[in-house]
């Protein structure tokens, strides 16, 4: 990691978009795509969170504005087989990997034509069409639920299964369990932390010492941190992750240093951030720096990429009106919706 990159690791080591694996991240078609789905993300992150707080959205909301690249970057490189697992701030991880957004926007809405039938909210969304087991209100969740995703993958003999999760998750006896047990049987998996600094309120640093690296490390990983806001880094990491894991290698780690530029959910104390953090860690907003790269070496005019933020905002207003003018689920949904998964799963 660079110098000029902040951190809060106390160890330092060294649909998405239609992009093929084989384009190189610093391409200009490629960063163009990956640049308009970080823009989709944060666009549908602001248009739910303002539905939230208009009580269209219900319960509690979990965000990821900030943490674009990490989504983003890790799914563009996803291959047909793989499947995926995220935490309940899983919106960005569900539209990096195809989800309808109206179907996802209705979903948080609660709305009868959601992913979900309106029945799993902000936390628990589920697209088996697009390869998302699930998004798990419980820490560490994906960790185990990736690992046995991993070890059918393993017995079908192809394909890689991904969690996501955050650094709280490291914490967890799911992780060490996981991690061990996946690397005992060379499973088909990748593990991506997404560091944000902090569990819920809590400094990652007051919490995990030693770093997060030496802990899967300690468990014969290869293990590489990355610098979660840069998204042609993000893709480049996990394309290497991917194709050590689909050649046999094993499971591979990858601590994404990232940033959540909202709060934790509901609401925070506003008092845990030291003063500045937040200021430092938006001039690397991880949208301002594709955006940056495009104009200044790639040449891209900024009337274009101006014109594509407009044009995503446009769409999302349809989105959010279309989800909100959608029924709301009945109770007999609820069989139609089981039978459905149960169809899937099978």
């Amino acid at each position: 990691m660079t110098d000029h990159v902040p951190t809060h690791a106390t160890a330092e080591r060294a649909t998405p978009p239609a992009i093929s694996e084989e384009c190189a991240s610093d391409d200009r078609v490629t960063l163009l795509a990956l640049y308009r789905l970080m823009a989709e993300i944060r666009t549908f992150e602001e248009t739910a969170q303002a539905l939230f707080r208009r009580g269209f959205i219900r319960g509690s909301i979990h965000l990821c504005m900030g943490q674009e690249a990490v989504s983003a970057g890790v799914c563009s490189q996803r291959a047909p087989e793989d499947l995926f697992t995220a935490t309940y701030r899983g919106h960005g991880h569900a539209l990096a990997l195809g989800a309808d957004p109206l179907a996802l926007m209705a979903e948080m809405a609660h709305r009868r034509t959601g992913i979900c039938g309106g029945r799993a909210g902000s936390m628990n969304v589920i697209d088996r069409e697009h390869g998302l087991l699930g998004c798990f209100g419980i820490v560490g969740g994906s960790i185990a639920t990736a690992v046995g995703a991993a070890v059918s993958l393993q017995l079908r003999g192809e394909g890689v299964a991904v969690a996501f999760f955050g650094d709280g998750a490291v914490n967890h006896g799911y992780f060490y369990e996981c991690l061990n047990f996946a690397a005992v049987r060379k499973l088909p998996a990748m593990f991506v932390c997404e560091n944000n600094g902090y569990g819920e309120f809590t400094p990652t640093s007051s919490v995990t010492p030693g770093g997060i690296l030496s802990r899967p490390e300690a468990l014969g990983l290869p293990a590489y941190a990355v610098d979660g806001q840069d998204v042609g880094a993000v893709r480049d990491a996990a394309g290497a992750a991917l194709r050590h894991a689909r050649s046999g290698g094993g499971p591979s780690f990858i601590e994404a240093r990232t940033y959540r530029f909202n709060d934790h959910a509901r609401g925070d104390p506003h008092d845990y951030r030291p003063p500045g953090e937040m200021e430092t860690w938006k001039k690397r907003d991880p949208l301002m720096l594709a955006r940056n790269r495009l104009l200044a070496e790639h040449r891209v005019p900024e009337s274009e990429l101006d014109s594509l933020l407009a044009e995503v905002r446009q769409r999302y207003e349809v989105i959010r009106d279309e989800a909100l003018a959608a029924p709301f689920p009945v109770p007999s949904d609820g069989t139609e919706f089981s039978s459905k998964l149960h169809e899937d799963a099978i």
